[in-house]
């Protein structure tokens, strides 16, 4: 078989969706964690800032290693080998090992490891992709991501109903087969990679100001995102009272359908769009359902603002990748890593942040709306740090 650039973009796909698939299938456990293993709303906060913050480290070793010590290639069958291990330690260390929550540790650490070495790598390999349209080839990959987020929902869902939710190990260990063909897949496909940057131009990336407010919406992007998608199985069951089953196929279910849809309607009319305009509309959006999962009592309404959420934060994160490989076209791979490791703090704040808060305050007879209600900051901050990239930009072409 003859492999191609499609076969690359194909693989890059499916990489997205085994990363999506090890991030957001934990959090439906949440509750189970919660109740059989005792584990506190801090505890599963910890699970999600380790999550994130192991890819954060990985994407700054990775940013010195990758296309320079070792291959993107190598690279990512590695990664997705590490993903497909950490799916299944998680289904087999909590069975044989009597500290659980060291046993979730474990597992988090490895699977977190393949995800943050994709991240690193998968942007620049699709931006590499000999084609026209760079910015929809970026919205359309991110869109994968949360297709690997829905289908991890729905058939995780159906399978708990099948099996049991005693036995949700069994299906992290069906999960951890998905990985593998994606590692099979790269093994064999052709790679582009960019232009290799220099120290200097790392270097003076992080002198430019305009690049530092790339980094800082990265930060808040992430932190938007993953504040709603880690706790939206939880928030739908204990603050809009919903059984499990209905709440993980209405809340994060619609938020991963609806982030997706987000991300393809952006890559199949980028041309008519200004991309900078969209992401002020869609934070604007963002704040909105916030304070309507917040303040709305009606449980139907504020479930609906659950997904627009999803819909509003589509965007922002391949958006402001775009945005950056425009202002930065000689940025290289270390550009996209310095912004994945911007974004991963923004993934390990926003969910820290919401736990932290939700700890120790209750709004509405709901833990988890004030920790939502604090996080209101980060879409805040897209629509600020965007309206000054866009001031910045109008300034230097007068």
């Amino acid at each position: 078989m003859i492999f191609s650039f499609k076969h690359t973009k194909l693989a890059c796909y499916s990489s997205y969706m085994s990363s999506a698939v090890a991030i957001n299938f934990p959090p439906i456990l949440f509750i189970f964690f919660h109740k059989q293993f005792d584990l506190s709303l801090v505890d599963l906060g910890a699970l999600i800032s380790l999550n994130f913050g192991v890819q954060m480290i990985t994407d700054i070793i990775g940013a010195s290693l990758i296309d320079k010590k070792i291959t993107y290639r190598q690279a990512a069958v590695t990664a997705n080998s590490l993903v497909s291990a950490g799916l299944l330690l998680l289904g087999i260390l909590p069975q044989i090992m009597g500290a659980k929550f060291l046993s979730l540790i474990i597992a988090t650490i490895v699977y977190s490891v393949g995800c943050g070495l994709l991240e690193v790598i998968i942007s620049p390999i699709v931006e590499a992709v000999p084609e026209d349209g760079k910015a929809s080839n970026m919205a359309l990959l991110h869109s994968f991501y949360c297709w690997g987020q829905l289908v991890a929902i729905l058939f995780t869902t159906i399978l708990l109903f099948i099996l049991g939710n005693s036995n949700w190990w069994i299906i992290s260990i069906l999960w951890s087969i998905v990985p593998v063909f994606a590692g099979l897949l790269f093994s064999k496909v052709p790679l582009n990679t960019l232009p290799k940057e220099d120290k200097k131009s790392s270097v003076s990336l992080f002198k430019n100001k305009t690049f530092i407010i790339f980094l800082l919406l990265m930060t808040a992007s992430g932190a938007a995102e993953i504040a709603i998608a880690q706790w939206a199985s939880m928030f739908v069951e204990t603050a809009l009272g919903v059984t499990k089953t209905v709440g993980d196929l209405l809340g994060p279910c619609m938020f991963a359908l609806l982030m997706g849809v987000a991300r393809v309607i952006y890559a199949k009319f980028s041309k008519k769009l200004n991309l900078s305009n969209y992401i002020v509309f869609c934070g604007i959006l963002c704040i909105a359902s916030y304070l309507v999962m917040v303040f709305v009592p009606n449980k139907y309404v504020a479930l609906a603002a659950v997904g627009v959420v999803g819909f509003s934060v589509g965007i922002m994160w391949p958006g402001t990748l775009s945005l950056a490989s425009v202002k930065f076209p000689l940025g290289g791979t270390a550009m996209f890593a310095y912004l994945a490791i911007f974004g991963d703090i923004g993934c390990t704040t926003g969910p820290a942040l919401a736990a932290t808060v939700s700890e120790s305050t209750a709004l509405f007879g709901s833990p988890l709306k004030a920790g939502i209600l604090a996080c209101v900051v980060f879409p805040v901050l897209v629509v600020v740090l965007t309206l000054t990239l866009n001031k910045m930009r109008s300034e230097s072409n007068a």
